[in-house]
C-alpha cells in the first residue's frame, strides 16, 4: 500500500455542506491519490457548528493539488487545508497570535478612534495599512495622533466589551492542554492584549505603549513601534528564550504586518486574513473560527494502516 504523503483537513463551518467525494475528486484529477479518510473530534461546545475530516493522500506535487482546492473552498465555504505529513506531525510548542482583526473582531485603535471623534478617517488608514499600501509606522503615528486628547476611560470601555472570535476560548483551553505557549504579537495596544492574556492564559504579551498623561491620550507613538519586522524578531527571540526551534512554532494573522512572523514560524496560518496575506500563505482558516488551528495538529497515529 502507498503511504500518505499529506493531509487534507477540512472544516465545515455551521450551513456549510462538505462534500467529501467533490474533494476526492479534485485531489485524484490533480495527480494525487487519496488512501483513508478520517474524523476529527472537536470541542463539545463548538459540536453543532462544526464538521471536519481529513483525507490522508499520496500525491508528489503540493502546488497542483493546492491551487484546486483553494478554488474549492471558495466555493464552497469550507476551510481546506494541505499539509505534508512532517507539518502535520511537528509536535509544536509555541503559537504567537495577532490580536486585532484576528483574536478580537475588531481592530482597536479604529474603535478608540470612533470615540475620539475620528473614526471614518482611522479606520479608513488602518484598512490600507493591513493591505499593505502603507508604511505601518508611518501609518500608526498618523492614526494615534488623531486620538489625542480621548479620555482613556475608553481603553477600559472598550476592554471591558471587546468582540472575541469564535473559538478563541476552546482554541487557547486545547493548546494550553498540549503543552504549548502562547503569546499575543499585537501592533495593538498593551492594556488590551494584557486584557486577553488575563481572561485567556496567554503565557506572553508584545503589544504598543498607549501614552496617558492627566488621564488622556497623548496621541505620541512610544517607540519601539512593533510593526511587521518587530513582530518577526519577537518570534525568534522569544522561542529562543524558551528554547523552542522556530520549526515548532506557529503564527496566525490576517494583516501585513503578520507576514513576516507567520514566514518564519514552521506554520503560519492566515486567520479571516486579507487578499494579499491568503495568497502569500500555503494554510487559511477564512470560514470556520479559531478552533480552526486546532485541526491543524496531528500525530503520526493518523497515518497508521487501518
Amino acid at each position: 500500500m502507498v503511504d500518505a504523503t499529506h493531509a487534507i483537513v477540512l472544516m465545515a463551518p455551521k450551513g456549510a455542506k462538505l462534500d467529501v467525494r467533490r474533494v476526492s475528486e479534485v485531489v485524484e484529477d490533480a495527480g494525487a491519490r487519496v488512501i483513508a479518510l478520517r474524523d476529527v473530534p472537536v470541542p463539545v461546545s463548538l459540536a453543532d457548528r462544526r464538521t471536519v475530516q481529513t483525507l490522508l493522500i499520496h500525491c508528489v506535487d503540493d502546488e497542483t493539488v493546492s491551487a484546486p482546492l483553494r478554488d474549492l473552498s471558495d466555493q464552497t465555504g469550507v476551510d481546506i487545508a494541505l499539509q505534508t505529513r512532517r507539518s502535520r506531525c511537528q509536535r509544536y510548542r509555541l503559537a504567537v497570535f495577532d490580536m486585532d482583526s484576528t483574536l478580537i473582531d475588531c481592530e482597536v485603535i479604529d474603535e478608540l478612534a470612533i470615540a475620539a471623534g475620528a473614526g471614518r478617517q482611522v479606520a479608513d488608514i488602518t484598512e490600507r495599512a493591513m493591505r499593505g499600501e502603507l508604511d505601518f509606522d508611518e501609518s500608526f503615528r498618523t492614526r494615534l495622533a488623531l486620538l489625542g486628547g480621548l479620555d482613556a476611560n475608553a481603553v477600559q470601555d472598550l476592554a471591558d466589551r471587546l468582540p472575541v472570535k469564535e473559538g478563541l476560548r476552546e482554541m487557547t483551553t486545547t493548546l494550553r492542554a498540549q503543552g504549548m505557549k502562547l503569546a499575543i504579537f499585537s501592533g495593538g495596544f498593551t492594556p488590551i492584549a494584557e486584557r486577553l492574556q488575563a481572561d485567556y492564559g496567554f503565557d506572553e504579551v508584545v503589544a504598543n505603549e498607549l501614552e496617558v498623561q492627566d488621564g488622556r491620550v497623548t496621541g505620541r507613538a512610544v517607540p519601539p513601534i512593533v510593526n511587521r519586522e518587530y513582530k518577526a524578531s519577537a518570534l525568534r527571540d522569544l522561542a529562543a528564550r524558551l528554547n523552542i526551534s522556530l520549526e515548532a512554532c506557529i503564527a496566525v494573522g490576517d494583516g501585513a504586518n503578520d507576514l513576516s512572523m507567520m514566514a518564519a514560524a514552521g506554520m503560519g496560518v492566515a486567520f479571516h486574513a486579507k487578499p494579499a496575506v491568503r495568497a502569500a500563505s500555503p494554510i487559511e482558516v477564512t470560514h470556520c473560527g479559531l478552533d480552526g488551528v486546532c485541526y491543524l495538529l496531528g500525530s503520526e497515529g493518523e497515518f497508521a494502516s487501518d
